[in-house]
């Protein structure tokens, strides 16, 4: 049985992903235009 050492990585290099390029805006952005949608939709056919 050959006994491998853990591979030890830094938070920076174990993540995957990018961060940043405006994430956050963007699902901002749709959450708040999906309950628009929303909102509308219940006005219009909710009566």
């Amino acid at each position: 049985m050959s006994e491998k050492r853990p591979t030890v990585e830094t938070v920076k290099e174990a993540r995957q992903g990018v961060t940043g390029h405006n994430v956050r805006f963007v699902l901002l952005v749709s959450c708040v235009l999906a309950i628009a949608a929303m909102g509308i939709v219940f006005l219009l056919v909710g009566r």
